[in-house]
């Protein structure tokens, strides 16, 4: 069920990149109006989103998605941008009846499948690969997320620090802390969910607080009516997306970021539901207001569907929930756009929520990779990382920081089997 899951979810992410109807890449989606109204050529339109995505393809989807069975959804979409934008498409409403565009649907449905299933199948080999080495690096590669799944309540406080400044983040933080302790003495099974969703309550708390007189609103709405059609147009394709997400999303196939992958990893389903929530509140600002001025949805939508594919009981029920969930999503952008006329606070907030998460993201994944390295090769562990990291910082075009951790333990596990195998270190015996 897996290998057709993921080629049809390869597949029909390729096609709705190819005719413009949705992408996954936040700096693309921008472009694609540029395409489709005739400022830019088709050539320049894949060789941006070439340049824009190959590099999170390979230092941060895939780097994320061998640490667990679980396929970093990055991984997927980024590249089905890349195939879709490839291949030619006429911006017109009937492109089935234009042989050119037709081609470009159709190649773009069976190379996004295939990517799809060599990504799935070579990921499993790499892990396959790996159990057969000398020294043991799976498990420790495995415990690489812990600092992430245990620090992860602390982006809330740190985000109402960035606003409302230090003193107010500290209390919010202590309030966290107080609530999470709380959670554990009372047999929660969920304290860091618990923790993060009160964090989350503080935050908004603040951030309504905030609103613009009647003069100062902008009408977002009505400044964008022709391209949000674009988008109500094409419901059924986000829809049937949807779906394939949320049965992917439900069957451990793929997942959404890499912190909600960490936890369900970890059979957190708990933990994962409330991160999906979390993380899909804090990039709605960004998502709907860039799929309100391009008129080009988002692929895996706002991220609810993950969370709608993730409390499903059964796959069926996750392919419906998750094509009702994307659906409202995209018929839900004009009333996004009216609420942030309103509350720019919680524009605010968002913005914010998103530099937290990726601040402690990079701090948590660099302390569990180089624990996760020192497993693997002690002592020396420590010093690859480290090292790793620093000299990324000197490179022109350094890779992105949060991936430069569990790069440097992969690195780490396949110095010391190469070591092993030559007969320059001897694994420990348990």
């Amino acid at each position: 069920m897996k290998y057709i899951i993921m080629f049809l979810t390869g597949a029909f992410a390729a096609i709705l990149a190819n005719r413009g109807i949705a992408v996954f890449n936040d700096a693309v989606r921008p472009i694609v109006p540029e395409y489709r109204e005739g400022r830019i050529k088709r050539s320049e339109l894949a060789a941006t989103t070439f340049a824009l995505s190959i590099g999170l393809v390979i230092g941060f989807g895939i780097p994320f998605s061998i640490m667990s069975p679980i396929i970093l959804v990055h991984s997927v979409f980024l590249g089905t941008d890349i195939i879709g934008t490839f291949f030619p498409a006429k911006p017109i409403d009937k492109w089935y009846k234009d042989k050119e565009s037709l081609y470009g649907v159709i190649l773009s449905g069976i190379c996004g499948g295939v990517y799809g299933l060599l990504l799935l199948i070579g990921l499993q080999s790499f892990v396959d690969v790996i159990k057969l080495l000398p020294v043991n690096v799976f498990d420790a590669i495995g415990s690489l997320g812990d600092p992430v799944i245990f620090a992860f309540a602390a982006f809330p406080p740190l985000a109402i620090a960035y606003e409302y400044g230090f003193k107010k983040g500290l209390l919010s933080m202590g309030l966290v802390v107080i609530v999470r302790q709380a959670m554990v003495l009372l047999g929660n099974n969920s304290p860091d969910g618990i923790a993060l969703l009160v964090g989350l309550i503080i935050l908004f708390i603040f951030a309504l607080t905030e609103k613009k007189s009647d003069e100062e609103k902008t009408q977002l709405a009505s400044l964008f009516t022709d391209r949000v059609s674009n988008i109500k147009k094409n419901i059924p394709y986000i829809a049937i997306m949807g779906g394939l997400y949320g049965i992917s999303c439900k069957i451990g196939l793929l997942m959404e970021g890499p912190q909600s992958l960490l936890a369900a990893s970890k059979g957190l389903n708990a933990d994962a539901i409330n991160i999906t929530i979390a993380r899909a509140l804090s990039f709605i600002p960004l998502k709907g207001i860039t799929s309100l001025a391009t008129g080009t949805f988002v692929t895996d939508g706002f991220g609810f569907v993950a969370t709608a594919g993730l409390l499903s009981p059964n796959a069926i029920i996750a392919a419906i929930a998750g094509a009702v969930v994307i659906s409202i999503e995209a018929f839900s952008l004009v009333l996004i756009a009216k609420f942030f006329d309103n509350f720019p606070g919680i524009r605010k907030a968002a913005d914010n929520m998103r530099n937290a998460m990726s601040k402690l993201l990079e701090v948590a994944l660099i302390v569990g990779s180089m624990i996760a390295a020192n497993k693997m090769f002690p002592g020396v562990g420590f010093f690859i990382v480290a090292g790793l990291y620093l000299l990324n910082e000197t490179k022109k075009k350094p890779i992105v920081k949060i991936a430069v951790g569990p790069i440097g333990a992969i690195v780490t596990g396949i110095v010391v089997n190469i070591l092993a195998i030559v007969g320059l270190y001897i694994p420990p015996q348990v």
